[in-house]
């Protein structure tokens, strides 16, 4: 797919978010996109590759001439980036107006009526790895970066754009081709006295490319989890501080506390970074047998979040035993990952430690004080990220690691072949597959319809 020819047809769109503000672009890619600039504004000078030019953005042709002149309605500058070297490898004209909605709107719906199409979602960035000028890794990174909620994410996103996956991939990639030339080699020229490969070789060869491949698909683990976060319940019996613990979390008054039993009657949830990992914490009501309605309701959605939460902090009171409830929910949460806080420590004496409860790890915190807060923070980070350090070039998407097993299972297929003594032709069917599988990374064998699939998802505009 890289590498293509150019597109014929150029295309327009407004590249920033909806709304009003200090500055708008209009980004214009193709052939045409500079003759069609120069009929939006009036240039003050010539345009010339990547330098920004001052200009006046006119009214629309016909409307609000004034002295048979147009009327000017805004200032922009226009920056023109001359094929190939662009974004898009085509002639690149981008127009930084003011913010104005209907300003951004007038220059968008004249570019359309000089000959511009409108951008589908993604066409820029498509036709960059259209052009080679990214593969298909970096060309997903574009979107991840642009969805980025937290720091993390955004060097996550930033090491792929810069080529952190494919750099792991690529050494294993040449060395499996290398087999398969070895391979072919020994069945085209058989009978030029060409030596065939020993399956001792072939089966050295085969357990080098395993190791890599198989500690990058170790990574998705933590990868998926700095791609799309993670959720956390919150839960226990009323009064013994989920609410409070929440908003120690949040560091805001996020969740109503009282010392009423039962305050919260619905779940409460909040989106926070720990570490840079997406967190998205429910404050859940208080589990026990009641009479009221809205207290019944909002104990089934507190059921509901604990059955769909991916980590689970179990909240007790350090003042009080364990009831029947208590005893039930930590039977519940046994074999998950979840954790216990030990809450209003502060009330009891300091040698009164409790280190694991119900098989869980339990850790002595006071919501009120602020004592535990951080361990509890440690503590949960490590339970979402299982102790995985982060590495460059994580695998982030479940389209990556599915590729990176495809070709694990490939690999292993080939050598259960070759310790057959199964024919080289047989087993260089599995080392393409393999190979196939590594090229869909980047993008050399991937099919039109998952390109498609992967560029609509992003903005309109990039």
């Amino acid at each position: 797919m890289a590498g293509s020819k150019p597109a014929t047809d150029t295309i327009a769109a407004i590249s920033t978010p909806p709304g009003r503000s200090g500055i708008g672009i209009v980004r214009l890619s193709g052939p045409e996109a500079g003759s069609i600039a120069a009929q939006l504004v009036s240039l003050r000078q010539p345009l010339e590759h990547a330098r920004a030019r001052l200009a006046d953005v006119l009214d629309a042709a016909g409307a609000g001439v004034a002295h048979g002149e147009a009327i000017r309605i805004d200032e922009a500058l226009v920056t023109w980036f001359a094929a190939p070297n662009s974004y898009t490898a085509e002639d690149v004209v981008e127009i930084a107006a003011h913010g104005s909605p209907v300003v951004l709107e007038l220059l968008l719906r004249r570019s359309l009526d000089l000959g511009a199409r409108l951008a589908e979602p993604g066409e820029f960035t498509q036709r960059a790895f259209l052009a080679g000028r990214l593969d298909l890794t970096q060309a997903e990174a574009v979107r991840d970066l642009i969805e980025a909620q937290t720091l993390t994410q955004a060097r996550q996103a930033a090491s792929q754009m810069g080529g952190a996956l494919s750099r792991r991939v690529q050494p294993v990639k040449q060395a499996l081709v290398e087999l398969i030339a070895l391979l072919e080699a020994g069945i085209d020229f058989a009978e030029d006295d060409v030596d065939v490969t020993p399956a001792a070789e072939i089966a050295r060869r085969i357990g080098e490319l395993m190791p890599p491949l198989a500690a990058l698909a170790a990574s998705f683990g933590r990868g998926r989890i700095v791609h799309d976060g993670l959720t956390l319940a919150i839960v226990g019996r009323p009064n013994v501080g989920k609410s409070s613990l929440f908003n120690r979390l949040v560091e805001r008054e996020r969740a109503i506390v009282t010392a009423t039993p039962g305050t919260t009657r619905d779940t409460v949830t909040e989106r926070i970074s720990l570490d840079g990992i997406p967190l998205e914490l429910v404050d859940t009501a208080g589990l026990r047998e009641s009479l009221e309605e809205a207290e019944q309701l909002g104990i089934a959605r507190s059921r509901e979040a604990l059955a769909d939460a991916a980590l689970v902090l179990v909240v007790l009171d350090a003042t009080q035993p364990l009831d029947d409830e208590e005893h039930r929910l930590l039977a519940a949460v046994v074999g998950r990952p979840a954790l216990i806080a030990v809450n209003k420590c502060d009330l009891t004496a300091a040698s009164e430690k409790a280190e694991e409860i119900g098989g869980l790890r339990a850790l002595r915190t006071s919501a009120l004080t602020g004592e535990g807060i951080a361990a509890l923070r440690e503590r949960i980070l490590t339970l979402a990220t299982g102790g995985a350090a982060s590495e460059p070039g994580m695998l982030t998407s479940l389209r990556h690691h599915q590729a990176i097993v495809t070709a694990l299972g490939a690999l292993n297929d080939a050598a259960q072949a070759n310790a057959n003594a199964i024919p080289h032709e047989m087993i260089l069917l599995d080392l393409y597959r393999a190979l196939w599988a590594l090229d869909s990374l980047t993008g050399q064998t991937t099919s039109d319809d998952i390109l498609n699939l992967i560029f609509s998802t992003f903005c309109i505009g990039k």
